[in-house]
């Protein structure tokens, strides 16, 4: 029996014969906080849409999807609506997109609890009133016949929430859930997820482009590019040495507060496209380490002596690998 709660193995994902994932392969354990990271398009979100089924017909997805030692990758109907939302929850980074625009919150919010744990309609709203209550929602039973347009960005977020949390689930999967936010109210809802997750033990996969969110949710951290993890470590290692070229490119780009203002140090060129994806590395055309057999083979994912796991040929020494952990907590 694996001790790991969800496990995603040689998971691959192609639309229209075009593969944009790259078989995946990553774990997570009941009760732990993972991150992922990386550029608009490398492949984050589309991993958990396939785990859970929620890819459009013309996607073909290969591979292992496994919850509790169990198969789900292609089940049944049946198999994966027990699964959303009872085991597995998401919450999406536009709450005003997913909220029904004609029904009232309080209405949709029993209707998870109802489905998911088969309360009869009393006890469906008095629990969809403690979960308002629990994610923050101020006067809840006032509103709770108000509409999702009578409430601010923050407080439709924290509806999504609540709704997520209706099932009691064992993962939370949070799809940037900030990203529409300003910041004071961004900082409130990483609280929030915190709070939950302390009280309910519940695991979460954090997916974000803020590395100073991560490392305030998180304790392990992939770094994602083109379709593949690169590489994936606990948030100390990754924020005091990040050793794959693009992961410290990540962390040369953001400006610092604590130093002279010098320019920035960006990443050169643009992600590859999904059609034309380089033959050896999919990093080495913007990587400023790249050798010659880095354009013709392709790095497997795989540990090193730390405990970490990279996909790189050259990846950055740990001696030119400068702490940035404090550069990034500093501008949280």
């Amino acid at each position: 029996m694996s001790s790991n709660l969800v496990e995603l193995r040689n998971l691959k994902v192609a639309f229209d014969g075009v593969e944009v994932l790259h078989g995946i392969d990553l774990e997570v354990k009941p009760g732990e906080a993972l991150g992922l990271v990386g550029e608009s398009g490398c492949g984050k979100s589309v991993t958990w849409l396939a785990a859970l089924g929620l890819l459009p017909a013309k996607a073909t997805i290969s591979g292992s999807v496994r919850l509790d030692d169990r198969e789900i990758r292609g089940g049944s109907r049946s198999v994966l609506e027990n699964v959303r939302g009872g085991r597995i929850a998401m919450i999406f980074q536009d709450p005003s997109s997913s909220l029904n625009p004609v029904l009232k919150v309080g209405r949709q919010i029993s209707e998870a609890v109802a489905l998911h744990r088969g309360m009869a309609a009393g006890a469906a709203k008095s629990e969809a009133l403690r979960l308002m209550d629990l994610v923050g929602i101020p006067d809840a039973r006032r509103r709770f016949d108000l509409y999702p347009h009578e409430f601010s960005g923050g407080q439709c977020q924290r509806l999504m929430i609540a709704m997520a949390l209706a099932g009691q689930p064992d993962l939370l999967i949070a799809d940037e859930p900030t990203t529409a936010l300003d910041a004071t109210i961004q900082a409130q809802i990483l609280e929030l997820l915190i709070r939950l997750r302390a009280e309910t033990g519940m695991a979460t996969v954090f997916i974000s482009h803020d590395l100073g969110a991560v490392s305030q949710i998180c304790e392990r951290v992939c770094v994602m590019y083109a379709g593949r993890i690169v590489e994936q470590g606990s948030i100390e290692q990754l924020f005091s040495e990040p050793r794959h070229p693009y992961a410290r490119g990540l962390f040369d780009a953001i400006p610092r507060i604590d130093g002279p203002r010098n320019r920035l140090i960006p990443i050169p060129g643009t992600v590859p496209n999904p059609k034309h994806l380089p033959a050896g590395c999919s990093f080495a055309p913007r990587c400023m380490r790249a050798e010659e057999g880095c354009s013709h083979e392709r790095p497997a994912l795989e540990a090193i002596a730390d405990g970490r796991a990279l996909a790189c040929f050259n990846p950055v020494p740990a001696s030119q690998a400068m702490p940035v952990k404090a550069k990034i907590l500093e501008g949280v």
